[in-house]
């Protein structure tokens, strides 16, 4: 049962001993966006024909920390944090995956973007495992003197399990190649000089070239591929619609617009422009980066429309590169796109899921389209660790290939077993997370 479900993903049978790593999984309160995770999860070990008890060993974390971070503030007053490092699987590799500074994160979703790592690194085939990690704090209320306080804190409190075998951390929301840099720094201090303990660093502090757009980069090569394997042509002459003009949206959609495609939406969290003709991109990320709203944009035939209706863009392409859990049915029964590339973290719920399913709009899952980031990351790790360093062109080349080889998994269970690119992307995953706990003895 399981070797032929292994055997689809081009690996070799798992054998009796796999059920020996199972364990034991323990109640768990779950957030939203972890029972959504779960849900894919069931659906893909329906279709690879695998017993329920396998999603036990799957969603249970290896390892959970959970503490308190205490630094003294520029008025000289005791403020204290809560963290967390959940570290999901390891049996690929060391554990990997981004710390973010947020005030509504919490232990639950800390958990399942860990699992979401996890699967993501799979379906990438790099040799990292899943983890993630978190501060319960508004980043806009420190000042960049606590900020540094608090970042290097937790260095302090993580460096036990955290290291360049064992657990490599990254930027995530609210954190950037600064807040990597203070984390290097910190750590070195304690274990000597350790480039490779974490990725997402400075340029000119051991980061790599391309590691900024990487994942905006990725969700483009995710497009190109998507649309020729479809049959549906090349990117120029599409219409695309984005929602979120971040660092990962804004760099996807400029390289659509490079190859001739037509961005007629993009919305963020102060509202929506749109243009039938096609917006300015390049404008708009000149415009953007000088400080000012998209809505200050609205010239050239852009007008603004409700921040919502984004989602009811026409367009070919629809790229939700902002927040998780975003489409559910009703959102999903308004929305007039061929195919929805997911550029964040579970954008989709598992209702919305089954509607644009039924409706015929293809879904190009969250844990493959978004995976350059990571994929980047990994060939920092590789140049820290080799101390050497690649060109921009070189990492781009490298980028292009794996999101392209991956791809070609995808889609070919997505061909002959007839499942949906997202029940296939976690297929591919599961497959290659369980043959290789089986392969490593795990018990």
């Amino acid at each position: 049962m399981l070797t032929s479900a292994l055997h689809l993903a081009g690996f070799r049978g798992v054998t009796a001993p796999v059920a020996a790593c199972l364990g034991q999984a323990w109640a768990r309160s779950l957030s939203s966006h972890a029972q959504d995770t779960n849900t894919y999860i069931q659906q893909a070990l329906k279709e690879l024909n695998l017993p329920q008890r396998f999603e036990k060993a799957l969603v249970t974390p290896r390892r959970e920390l959970c503490v308190q971070l205490t630094i003294l503030n520029d008025n000289n007053e005791i403020q204290t944090f809560e963290a967390y490092r959940v570290q999901h699987d390891n049996a690929r590799g060391p554990y990997k995956g981004g710390i973010r500074y947020h005030p509504q994160c919490d232990l639950d979703d800390v958990r399942s973007l860990a699992s979401l790592m996890t699967w993501k690194t799979a379906v990438m085939d790099i040799p990292f495992g899943g983890a993630k990690g978190g501060v319960t704090v508004d980043p806009s209320t420190l000042s960049e003197n606590e900020l540094e306080k608090l970042t290097r804190k937790l260095v302090h409190s993580f460096r036990g399990v955290i290291g360049p075998h064992s657990d490599i951390p990254a930027p995530d929301m609210n954190t950037g190649a600064r807040e990597m840099a203070w984390f290097f720094d910190e750590y070195s201090k304690y274990m000597g000089f350790s480039p490779a303990v974490v990725t997402g660093k400075p340029v000119n502090l051991h980061g790599s070239l391309g590691r900024e757009a990487a994942t905006g980069r990725g969700v483009f090569y995710a497009i190109r591929n998507l649309l020729e394997a479809d049959g549906y042509g090349s990117i120029e002459g599409k219409t695309f619609a984005i929602q979120g003009f971040g660092n990962v949206g804004s760099h996807a959609v400029k390289l659509l617009e490079e190859h001739g495609g037509k961005v007629v939406g993009v919305s963020d969290i102060d509202g929506c422009l749109y243009n039938k003709d096609g917006i300015d991109i390049k404008g708009l990320v000149k415009h953007v980066g000088e400080g000012k709203s998209i809505l200050e944009y609205a010239h050239s035939g852009n007008s603004i429309i409700p921040g919502e209706t984004i989602f009811e863009v026409e367009c070919d392409v629809f790229i939700p590169a902002a927040l998780g859990a975003v489409i559910d049915d009703s959102v999903a029964q308004k929305m007039k796109c061929k195919y929805i590339v997911e550029a964040a973290n579970g954008p989709t719920r598992p209702e919305g899921d089954n509607v644009l399913n039924e409706r015929g709009i293809k879904i190009l899952p969250d844990i493959y389209a978004n995976g350059g980031g990571v994929a980047v990351s990994y060939m920092e790790w590789v140049q820290n660790m080799q101390e050497f360093k690649w060109s921009e062109a070189e990492v781009n080349q490298k980028l292009e290939e794996k999101m392209r080889d991956s791809f070609e998994q995808i889609w070919d269970i997505h061909q002959t077993k007839n499942v949906t690119m997202r029940t296939a992307a976690f297929m591919l995953a599961l497959s290659k997370v369980l043959e290789s706990r089986d392969l490593r003895g795990y018990s």
